[in-house]
């Protein structure tokens, strides 16, 4: 008896505790194995996670904050992930699933159109391979964006940057900076 093998992937960009739920979902969906072996239960699930590649993320969805080896690092160092898979195709298929030896391919339900499919997952789903997990209500790598852009814009963010040395990028002064050149560059045109 193997461990059964679940796929899951994603850009991870911004990896925050709902990537993890997820994959926590994943790695707890089947009962854990007890080895002849060993006193220890083993998990009945061996975790493969794909992390897509920053060139699939401009070229599908958008560019990521975080670099593809930065992504990669921050889904490995994740505690029920066994195995990454850092060149993972955007849209799953036959080949895919038989080189990897997948049981089942773990993502949230509904349908996700990208990349001329009305479902990238939709081979998994026909094919009995799919594994629904649910996302985190509440945390969004989107969220998190909109929220440090609106902190920056409110200024909320200025201090910590003079504090760490990075001054020059905090909104008042780069707003001041900003509209003097576009003063000096009105001037330059009349």
């Amino acid at each position: 008896d193997r461990p059964v093998r679940i796929y899951a992937d994603g850009v991870y960009d911004i990896f925050h505790f709902g990537h993890a739920l997820q994959l926590r979902q994943a790695k707890l969906s089947f009962p854990t194995l007890s080895s002849a072996n060993s006193s220890e239960p083993s998990s009945g699930v061996h975790l493969l996670v794909g992390v897509n590649s920053d060139v699939q993320c401009a070229e599908h969805k958008n560019s990521p904050v975080m670099t593809h080896t930065e992504r990669i690092e921050a889904v490995r160092h994740c505690r029920w992930v066994d195995e990454i898979i850092p060149d993972a195709p955007w849209v799953v298929d036959e080949a895919f699933i038989q080189k990897h030896k997948i049981d089942y391919i773990a993502h949230d339900e509904d349908p996700y159109a990208s990349a001329g499919s009305d479902d990238v997952y939709g081979y998994a789903k026909s094919q009995g391979k799919f594994l629904p997990t649910r996302r985190t209500p509440g945390i969004s790598t989107s969220g998190l964006l909109a929220r440090i852009v609106e902190r920056y814009r409110s200024r909320g963010l200025d201090a910590k940057l003079e504090r760490f040395g990075c001054g020059e990028l905090a909104a008042e002064r780069w707003g001041a900076e900003s509209a003097n050149d576009s003063q000096g560059e009105a001037q330059r045109q009349s």
